[in-house]
């Protein structure tokens, strides 16, 4: 299992700059990947871009960016440039359906068909990504059109995924999934079989299956659970959140964060090893002498 961890926002006018040295600071302390989100804040994409050209070799991921706000085009077109700027084989593109209070409140799309708008989105994203012209025309969507991005490399894709269908896709038509507050019994007993036996029966590669939860290395583990209930509390208000914490038999988003001391944190990370996760990235929450131990402990495992 790879290590790696997830960027925070940052603020300020030098927020880019900042950015840069948190990439900068988890390559040189061995971690194999960095993987930002696209909530509110920078855009994910345009953000590794800067500051990912700084730095060289580690690889970058979205954790995940949000398809109905973006044709497939537009993506394929940012994503390339990415990936132009960062070089062969760094960004991972992780995309996905984020939630109906974003997108049909706020945004004002419809989100009353999510699995086939993902399906149809894959048939214009993909071909663009392979530097193929995409010529498609859906329910939800169509897109005839080619780009000229130069050849910058193969960019992979990994789809949020949690219920079976969306997983079925994903190993269907991308090179695995991406997940949040998703503990590891159901990555044992739901998220790794469903892909895993999809994929195979599809033909393809063993996908990969990339697991973001909070982290704390700490000798006060109540606090930091309280501090983990407190700071991830909507997502055990989302409706896709909450079946995976209800798979879990967790209450809430602080059973799923990985608290305790360093025995009891590396205990946590072997179990979703041995779960089937491929990666594990590692969402630092607590700041002071835990973000201390939680670094050093990660960064040895990573090593």
């Amino acid at each position: 299992m790879r290590i790696g961890v997830s960027l925070g926002e940052r603020g300020g006018p030098d927020a880019l700059g900042k950015l840069a040295d948190d990439v900068r600071r988890a390559a040189d302390d061995g971690f194999a990947s960095a993987w930002m989100s696209n909530i509110f804040g920078v855009d994910a994409l345009t953000a590794l871009a800067v500051a990912g050209s700084r730095v060289p070799g580690i690889e970058l991921g979205t954790a995940v960016v949000p398809t109905y706000p973006r044709h497939p085009a537009a993506l394929a077109q940012q994503a390339r440039t990415v990936a132009l700027a960062l070089g062969e084989g760094r960004l991972t593109l992780g995309i996905g359906l984020s939630h109906k209070v974003v997108i049909e409140d706020m945004y004002g799309y419809d989100f009353g068909r999510p699995l086939r708008h993902m399906d149809e989105y894959l048939s214009v994203l993909l071909p663009l990504l392979d530097h193929q012209t995409a010529s498609f025309a859906g329910e939800t969507l169509r897109g005839q059109i080619g780009l000229t991005v130069p050849d910058e490399g193969r960019v992979p894709v990994l789809l949020a995924a949690l219920g079976p269908k969306m997983l079925k896709l994903a190993a269907e038509r991308t090179d695995g999934t991406v997940l949040w507050m998703t503990g590891p019994a159901t990555v044992r007993d739901h998220i790794a079989p469903t892909i895993t036996a999809a994929a195979e029966a599809a033909g393809r590669p063993a996908p990969r299956i990339v697991c973001v939860l909070p982290v704390c290395v700490t000798g006060d583990p109540g606090r930091a659970r309280e501090r983990a209930a407190q700071a991830f509390e909507v997502y055990g208000t989302l409706p896709s959140y909450r079946a995976m914490m209800d798979r879990e038999g967790a209450e809430g988003p602080a059973d799923l964060a990985i608290v305790g001391d360093e025995d009891a944190v590396g205990a946590r990370l072997e179990e979703l090893a041995e779960a089937g996760v491929t990666d594990f990235v590692a969402g630092e929450f607590m700041p002071g002498e835990d973000r201390t131990r939680t670094r050093a402990l990660l960064r040895s495992l990573a090593g």
